[in-house]
């Protein structure tokens, strides 16, 4: 196997390729290779010695690799961006479900594919979302990842960071209602690629900021009308990796998660489950990781008619 971890974040990769040689793993089972995507990742996914790629990132660049993996016909499995839909029902504990979910989607300061960043309400209970989501967002401390008292660090590049001040831009010009966060550094941090978690309510589901994936600690607050009405919300997405319902009924629950457009779906809450398969719908990717479909990802089949004969 070879490893080409992605070139703005590299040193998670060399210290586990530094583990796997001090435990002895045999020279060439194990192979890591640093480079940028357009050079080294292309090379990787058009070499004909290369059976299949896996890859992890975004859904343009996953476009990429798919394109540079057809001239060898290899398998390709990608898990890809996602704009996931966290739909609260109407009879959902608000306080305890909002609040949960803004933490959640902040976490990794937002870089998460599967982040819950589209929260569907009511539209008769935004401003009450709003101001929970509003108090929860102002909990979440901004800083070095280094102090004790820091929830949140910065965005992984001046790249990310410029993007993200721009989609916030974007928010407000087309007419979001900003609660809380915005353009702009934290409080107190005047350098650095530190984002302010940022709750956008009233926003549509055509506004730039309900369809792009951000990737930063900001949440789009969406209001619905029924049950029907959120999950046609939810699924009028290109991506499909995750999707949330919160309820106090299970079973109600279950209806509506069964009819999302995605891959994974959490109940009330519930955390990811590595035994179970992670992976996407539409343009999140295709194939799965974790458990037993993700191991079949690296397997081929092979029929061997008369084996048994006599």
């Amino acid at each position: 196997m070879v490893l080409k971890p992605s070139e703005v974040a590299p040193v998670n990769a060399i210290i586990f390729a530094e583990i796997l040689h001090e435990a002895g793993v045999p020279a060439g089972v194990f192979n890591l290779v640093n480079g940028d995507g357009p050079s080294v990742g292309a090379v990787l996914s058009s070499h004909p010695d290369v059976d299949m790629m896996s890859f992890t990132g975004s859904t343009r660049a996953g476009i990429e690799v798919a394109r540079n993996a057809a001239g060898t016909v290899k398998r390709v499995a990608q898990e890809l961006g996602g704009k996931s839909a966290n739909i609260i029902l109407d009879d959902a504990e608000f306080p305890k479900a909002v609040a949960r979910d803004v933490f959640g989607m902040c976490m990794n300061s937002g870089q998460s594919c599967n982040a819950p960043t589209r929260m569907l309400v009511p539209n008769a209970r935004m401003d009450e979302a709003a101001a929970i989501a509003r108090a929860a967002a102002a909990q979440i401390k901004v800083g070095d990842p280094r102090a004790a008292d820091t929830v949140i660090g910065p965005v992984v590049s001046k790249v990310q960071f410029d993007k993200i001040q721009k989609l916030l831009e974007q928010g407000v010009a087309e007419g979001a209602r900003l609660e809380i966060g915005g353009p702009g550094r934290p409080e107190g941090l005047n350098r650095g690629y530190y984002i302010r978690p940022t709750v956008f309510s009233h926003v549509r589901n055509d506004m730039t900021i309900a369809r792009e994936e951000i990737f930063g600690p900001v949440l789009s607050l969406i209001g619905y009308e029924d049950d029907e009405d959120a999950i046609r919300i939810a699924n009028d997405t290109v991506y499909g990796l995750s999707g949330y319902v919160s309820s106090g009924d299970p079973e109600r629950a279950k209806r509506v998660a069964r009819r999302l457009r995605t891959g994974n779906v959490h109940l009330n809450g519930a955390p990811v489950d590595n035994k179970a398969p992670f992976g996407g719908y539409k343009q999140s990717g295709n194939g799965r990781e974790w458990g037993i479909y993700g191991l079949e990802e690296f397997l081929e089949v092979k029929a061997i008619m008369g084996y048994n004969a006599a």
